[in-house]
Formats: structure tokens, C-alpha cells, sequence
């Protein structure tokens, strides 16, 4: 299986395509969450009170993680499946190709057959065995090229459902993981938003430090980048709902 696994790997290339979805997913799903804490959040001091109802946070979190997952995981088998098909109608243009070039070869060698009829019926074993042996490798070629087509077909297909899981689990993680501090307690009080927002803060480092790592660019940067989207959420959010 683990064999499998890694020749599928090589033929796709899946894992830098998951890679890059769990990581803009799983920060959607963060900020997208971060936005919903942030409306919780401003109605505490809007209204007065000192504390929300957990599970109104937490089943409002989940709604939305669930739509997120439901919205990645359908979405991408979708594209992903129209993408495979596409590369198999161009696996099956190119083996047409491929088989009219070997039909011209071979009419072209019967041809040459033809007009050599006196040597031919001289050394008629020599060419029977020649003729048996170009049809024995022209019967092999075929094989190798519908065994990797075959392989082609199943490695594309293993690919689009990793990368649709990946695409679904990364925003549903990302939305769940903020949450986490509510299920501790009844009611939810400043301290408990707090919390949240530093789970989210530490997670955007390191994904922003991840993310530095695989493209081998400045660490601090892409940490930088992402913390700005982070700031501006907070902004525009306490801006509009202030």
C-alpha cells in the first residue's frame, strides 16, 4: 500500500497540491471563524453583558466549519474529477496518435515485403522470425503503453480524493481549533475570546513559519504577510460592527 502510495506520488504530484490546499484552507477557515468570535465578541460590550451562552458560539462555529468542509470537499472532487477527465481525453488522443503512427509503420514494412518477394521467398525462416519478433515487440509496446495508461487512470483518481478530503478537512480544522476554549465553560466571558484569538495568532505563525519552510523564501516574511490579513480582519470587522 505505503509502495502504491508513493508511485501514485510521483505520478501526480498530489502531495504539493494538498499541501497548498490545507494551508489556504485551514487559514480560511481561520479568519472566516475569526470574523463570527469578532461579531460575538463586539455584541458583549454593544449590549452590556459580560458574558454569551458557549454552545451559541460553538454550534454557530460548527455551522459554518460544516458548510466550509461540505463547500471544499464537493467543490474540489468536482474540478479535481473534470481535470482527470481532461488528462485522460488527452491520454487517449496521444495512444490514437501513437497507434496510427505504428499502423503507418507497419503498412510501410508490409509494403517493403512485398516488393523484395524473391529474397523473401529465399530466406523465408529469417524474415518469418523477423516478422515475429516486430510483432511480439509491437504487442508488448501496446501492453506497457494500456498498463500505464491504466496506472495514469487510477493514480489521478486516488489523487482527486486526497485532495478533495484535504480540501474539505483543512477549513473544517481551521474552524473547529478556535473553539476550543468554549467547551470549558457555560458561559463565555472576555478572557474565554481572548484565548481564541491567541490560538489563532499562534496557529497563522506557524503556518506562516510552514509555509516559509516549503518555499524556502524568508520565514518572517510570510509570518508577516499572514499576520497583516489577520490585523485587517480585526480592523474592518470592529469598523463595520462597532
Amino acid at each position: 500500500m505505503i509502495k502504491k502510495f508513493k508511485t501514485y506520488a510521483k505520478i501526480t504530484d498530489f502531495e504539493s497540491i494538498a499541501r497548498r490546499y490545507f494551508v489556504n484552507n485551514f487559514y480560511d477557515g481561520m479568519l472566516t471563524i475569526l470574523g463570527i468570535l469578532l461579531g460575538f465578541f463586539i455584541l458583549i460590550f454593544k449590549e452590556g453583558q459580560q458574558t454569551v451562552d458557549s454552545h451559541i458560539v460553538i454550534l454557530t462555529g460548527f455551522a459554518t466549519s460544516i458548510s466550509m468542509f461540505m463547500s471544499g470537499l464537493s467543490g474540489s472532487y468536482i474540478s479535481e474529477k473534470a481535470e482527470q477527465k481532461r488528462l485522460k481525453s488527452e491520454l487517449d488522443k496521444a495512444m490514437v496518435i501513437m497507434s496510427e503512427e505504428e499502423e503507418k509503420e507497419k503498412e510501410e514494412e508490409d509494403k517493403l515485403l512485398e516488393d523484395q518477394e524473391i529474397e523473401k521467398a529465399m530466406l523465408t525462416v529469417n524474415f518469418n522470425d523477423k516478422n515475429r519478433r516486430k510483432k511480439l515487440n509491437l504487442k508488448k509496446s501496446n501492453y506497457k503503453r494500456r498498463k500505464a495508461k491504466t496506472l495514469q487512470e487510477k493514480a489521478e483518481r486516488f489523487a482527486s480524493i486526497i485532495v478533495s478530503l484535504v480540501n474539505g478537512c483543512a477549513p473544517l480544522l481551521g474552524g473547529i481549533v478556535p473553539l476550543i476554549p468554549f467547551f470549558f465553560t457555560i458561559k463565555a466571558g472576555f478572557n474565554f475570546f481572548i484565548f481564541s484569538f491567541l490560538i489563532i495568532f499562534v496557529c497563522i505563525v506557524l503556518l506562516g513559519i510552514f509555509v516559509g519552510f516549503i518555499s524556502r523564501e524568508s520565514l518572517w516574511k510570510n509570518v508577516l504577510q499572514m499576520l497583516v490579513a489577520f490585523g485587517l480582519t480585526i480592523i474592518v470587522s470592529i469598523f463595520l460592527l462597532g
